[in-house]
């Protein structure tokens, strides 16, 4: 925003002005009511108080401000440029309207706010609305195969003969930017053979340059690719740490050697099943002899969880079209030492027991369940993507609902469990039940990325 500073007297004049609040009728007192004449506009600042003493002349698209004034209410429609703001009553006094400056891009520049009345008179106020630089959302597959097409998600990708936009990767690659296909919230283009691993990725535009918060091939905060082994063990072709193996594969499907499936395309997934043994993944720390060394550390010590607010899990997934994901939530559920590992709960306070995720049900979680949102069926078209999911989303208990608890060191990541399941024990499900189905969920790169 630009900002400047306003004279003291003016601004507490307008602080009066604004407390006036709504008119008010004996019979309706909260009734909004549009008034007659014209609006006079003194100045626009931001919405945050902490900020109110300083004069805006300008706001990036998307953000809100406040208007300050003289009858106000006299607007029924305000246009930055040529866009149309959204107006909310609820925000409009005699004095003042908070108003959010339109998101789309305007066609003809004026670097004016037009105020318009009920009978179409019209005032302008110089006011700039600038383009902000590129928001960087996600990208399709952040481990795709060099020459598969890959998807940049995020807005304002603007791109001009006199101004192309770029990306670059690390400090010497840039992207050839004739194999770019660019739209304003979208970047398509086939994965270089070239293409730098692990490096930072910034996309450039006339407006500004933005850091993505993923890189290609991005290994930072590996817990899992089930190729190293890192930890945990295969035993007759299953990953195991736990209760139960989860069926480990490579096939001409795999996204970069071996994956974890879960279900097989013949178990049935409902709003009833509980079926750890075809639909889990368990990787409990520890070992019988109560030592957390080697293959059995816990994740804490393999990935930096500190400051995990700003982090996010991320993984690789692929459900073939023909077994369809459309039941049951995935249950994603990180737990200390104390809640369970992989050791003799006779002499340590947490055993290989799954009591910590059912009863009592208030320890946080993540639930995914994408087919709630696509119609009652998800799947990827048997191609591998990239799932995200902040740590600041690890806040409901098994049943759907809020949990009481919260994540509180970094000790409360040692163990891991996936399990894709309807998640009512005791309390009636919050969950929507979804259609009997088999799906096939493939998981590939299990790791923990910083947000930015």
């Amino acid at each position: 925003m630009n900002i400047k500073n306003i004279n003291g007297a003016l601004f507490a004049m307008a602080l009066v002005a604004a407390s006036a609040g709504f008119t008010s009728c004996e019979d309706e007192p909260d009734k909004y009511e549009v008034a007659g004449g014209t609006p006079t506009i003194d100045y626009v600042r931001p919405v945050d108080v902490a900020s109110k003493d300083s004069l805006l002349t300008g706001a990036s698209l998307n953000n809100t401000i406040c208007i300050v004034g003289r009858n106000l209410r006299s607007v029924t429609k305000i246009n930055f440029n040529d866009q149309t703001a959204v107006l909310n009553t609820s925000y409009m006094t005699d004095n003042t309207i908070i108003v959010t400056v339109p998101k789309a891009i305007p066609n003809d520049v004026s670097d004016k706010i037009y105020f318009i009345t009920s009978k179409q008179d019209t005032v302008a106020y110089d006011f700039k609305t600038i383009v902000p630089a590129p928001t960087i959302n996600s990208m399709s597959n952040e481990w795709a195969a060099p020459g598969e097409e890959v998807t940049i998600n995020g807005d304002y990708f603007l791109d001009y003969d006199n101004s192309h936009l770029t990306i670059k990767v690390g400090d010497n690659y840039t992207i050839p930017y004739e194999d770019l296909k660019i739209s304003q919230s979208s970047i398509r283009f086939n994965m270089p053979e070239d293409m730098p691993k692990h490096e930072p990725i910034t996309i450039t535009t006339i407006n500004g340059t933005t850091k993505a918060g993923f890189r290609y091939m991005d290994n930072r905060g590996m817990l899992f690719d089930f190729d190293n082994m890192t930890v945990g063990s295969i035993e007759s072709g299953k990953f195991k740490h736990g209760w139960h193996g989860t069926t480990m594969a490579n096939d001409e499907t795999s996204l970069s050697g071996n994956y974890i499936q879960l279900g097989n395309g013949s178990s049935t997934m409902d709003s009833k099943a509980w079926d750890e043994g075809n639909f889990a993944f368990e990787y409990w720390a520890g070992e019988w002899n109560g030592t957390f060394n080697g293959q059995d550390r816990k994740l804490n010590e393999i990935a930096d969880f500190s400051d995990w607010s700003n982090k996010s899990l991320k993984f690789e997934m692929c459900i073939p079209k023909d077994y369809p994901w459309q039941a049951g939530p995935m249950q994603i559920m990180f737990a200390g030492i104390d809640k369970v590992s992989n050791r003799d709960g006779s002499q340590f306070t947490a055993g290989a027991n799954n009591d910590w995720y059912q009863n009592p049900q208030e320890w946080p979680r993540a639930i995914y369940m994408p087919w709630n949102n696509n119609d009652g069926s998800y799947d990827t078209d048997g191609k591998w993507i990239t799932v995200t999911i902040p740590f600041t989303d690890f806040i409901y208990r098994c049943d759907g609902n809020k949990a009481t608890s919260s994540f509180g060191s970094v000790e409360d990541f040692a163990s891991i469990t996936f399990f894709v399941w309807k998640g009512a024990i005791k309390d009636a499900s919050v969950l929507p039940d979804g259609t009997k189905c088999t799906p096939i969920i493939k998981i590939d790169n299990i790791r923990v990325v910083p947000n930015k």
